[in-house]
């Protein structure tokens, strides 16, 4: 079983930067596909982004703001938010898929609110 717990969170205002830190246990954290969703209440889950070892990809509202980043000695993933924007208030939540055996992790989120 695979635990996630991210921190990082907060308020900052619109414009600001926030990193948020993803830690997973488990001895194989460099095999599996990162990534972060956001969700608000009332709607669906958004991707935000996710990372292999070689390959980096983002939803169409946060590119060129956010960058996910990963570093497999500590068992981390990132996801680093620039300019931000009242809109990407939210639950931030991570997750790990492990393709050998088809599974999904998902963290338990964080909230991050951008005043304006």
């Amino acid at each position: 079983q695979v635990q996630l717990v991210e921190s990082g969170g907060g308020l900052v205002q619109s414009g600001g930067s926030l990193r948020l830190s993803c830690a997973a246990s488990g001895s194989k954290f460099g095999l599996y596909l990162m990534g972060w969703f956001r969700q608000t209440p009332g709607s669906q889950r958004e991707l935000v982004a996710t990372a292999t070892s070689g390959r980096t990809t983002y939803g169409d509202s946060v590119k060129g703001r956010f960058t996910i980043s990963r570093d497999n000695t500590k068992d981390t993933a990132y996801l680093q938010m620039n300019s931000l924007r009242p809109e990407d208030t939210s639950v931030y939540l991570c997750y790990a898929y492990d393709a050998s055996i088809g599974q999904t992790y998902w963290g338990e989120g964080t909230q991050v609110t951008v005043s304006s």
